[in-house]
């Protein structure tokens, strides 16, 4: 089968073939399924920030090479188990891979696989399990979001960002969102923040004064997958008994904390590294991507898909995403997938 394979650590953005770590592979073998696990035929693959980070050995989960990279996909069930109960061959599903996405075919336990309802599109499902999944059980499990609460998000534009704007909004919360670029700032008020904060219209003022203005009395949740100053500049806004999800760092910068800031707001931090949930608690990601699907059914979230690539253009891919010119998803097609639509 085709399949995009990580031989060694490096730029996904290097053209030389002998220098590039990732290569487009035409023999890779059939993985075969073991009895509680399903096989998908993959329709599109979202590629996240996390995966370019993996290929450059900069994420914590750090796969054997040579590793195929992808986390999170669509397709058709095309095998289960002999002990598969809730899944069966033909279901249009999405799912959560752990690596293995960027390839025509790949087999996943039951419990990290969603069968889609009718009506939802089969290829854009690709992304909605780990940006939207990271931020529902952020928002929802970790820091018990309320009605009326303000949100500061950063990072908005990017994908876990879009989602957590979103999902604050279903759950009747307030916003308030940061990103870089007017285009950027644009969709983010189309999906329904309160405030948009567009950095590059004032550059020299500080973000915590930025902050302040739209939000005077405080934040009570920070989402922050950025790092970096950003983080330093959003704690000096935070109230009294605020909630702080550590979702990534994008900005290749991981901030320290003064555990005497924490200590003096009374400041809960969590870090939030919503892989680990499919070891460790795998109820919490099914109840979370249910509940999800669900409100995508409904309408009460959508999830805007930037740029679609077929998966021979796979360079082209992770240039948009590093060099942040997309605003929602990028998706790889492959299979019935793979054509612009």
């Amino acid at each position: 089968m085709r399949a995009l394979v990580c031989k060694k650590l490096g730029d996904p953005l290097t053209i030389e073939a002998d220098q590039s770590p990732l290569e487009l592979v035409h023999d890779r073998p059939i993985p075969s399924v073991r009895e509680r696990e399903v096989k998908i035929q993959v329709v599109a693959a979202s590629l996240n920030f996390a995966d370019a980070l993996q290929v450059q050995g900069q994420y914590q989960d750090k796969p054997p090479l040579p590793f195929i990279p992808g986390s999170e996909v669509s397709g058709l069930v095309a095998e289960v188990g002999s002990k598969v109960r809730s899944i069966k061959k033909g279901d249009h599903v999405c799912a959560v891979t752990r690596g293995g996405a960027f390839a025509e075919e790949v087999v996943v336990p039951e419990g990290a696989v969603l069968k889609l309802p009718v009506g939802v599109d089969l290829v854009t499902a690709a992304g909605l399990p780990v940006a939207f999944g990271t931020s529902h059980v952020a928002l929802k499990e970790r820091a018990n979001l309320q009605p009326g609460q303000t949100v500061l998000v950063l990072g908005a534009a990017g994908g876990v960002g879009i989602a957590a704007v979103q999902i604050c909004k279903a759950m009747g919360a307030k916003v308030v969102a940061v990103c870089r670029g007017s285009s950027k700032a644009e969709a983010l008020r189309r999906l329904g923040a309160d405030a948009v904060i567009d950095t590059s219209q004032q550059p020299d003022t500080p973000l915590r004064n930025l902050i302040k203005k739209e939000a005077p009395k405080g934040i009570d949740v920070i989402y922050d997958p950025v790092g970096g100053t950003s983080f330093q500049e959003a704690l000096k806004v935070a109230k009294w008994g605020a909630q702080i999800l550590i979702i990534g760092f994008a900005s290749g910068s991981i901030p320290k904390v003064a555990a005497n800031i924490a200590l003096v707001k009374n400041l809960t931090l969590h870090g939030v590294f919503w892989g680990s949930y499919m070891q460790h608690n795998p109820i919490v990601l099914q109840k979370s991507l249910q509940e999800l699907v669900s409100w995508w059914a409904e309408k009460k979230i959508s999830i805007p898909v930037s740029h679609r690539f077929p998966l021979e253009e796979y360079r082209e891919a992770f240039k948009t995403l590093m060099h942040r010119e997309a605003v929602g998803k990028v998706l790889i097609l492959l299979g019935s997938g793979a054509s612009r639509m």
